[in-house]
């Protein structure tokens, strides 16, 4: 099992910055994805970023240059610096944790930190 504890969620002015962590601890295993997620209210969860144990990462559109995704993985703990934060990026944001035990694929969830972009 897999445990994701999320923090640094908060209310923020537009052009502001947050710094998301996310801590695991379990049987993580040493090859996998993590990633973070939001979800707005009324809409469907989507991808933010995601970075894999060897470091590379990905990024969606509407995020790229403005957020920066790391992690350490001596902590098994994934960061989301968030910058020029606008309105739109208003959310739920949720850590998730990828990975592949004997060819079976298990993902976790954390339970979410709320982000407030507003003046």
């Amino acid at each position: 099992q897999v445990q994701l504890v999320e923090s640094g969620g908060g209310l923020v002015q537009p052009g502001g910055s947050l710094r998301l962590s996310c801590a695991a601890s379990g049987s993580i295993f040493s090859a996998n994805v993590m990633g973070w997620y939001r979800q707005a209210p009324g809409k469907q969860r989507e991808l933010v970023a995601t970075i894999t144990s060897g470091g590379n990462k990905n990024y969606t559109d509407f995020v790229q240059g403005r957020f920066t995704i790391s992690r350490d993985n001596a902590k098994n703990t994934v960061y989301l610096q968030m910058n020029n934060l606008k309105p739109e990026d208003t959310a739920v944001y949720y850590c998730k944790l990828d990975k592949v035990v004997l060819g079976i694929r298990y993902n976790y969830w954390g339970q979410g930190t709320q982000v407030t972009v507003s003046s």
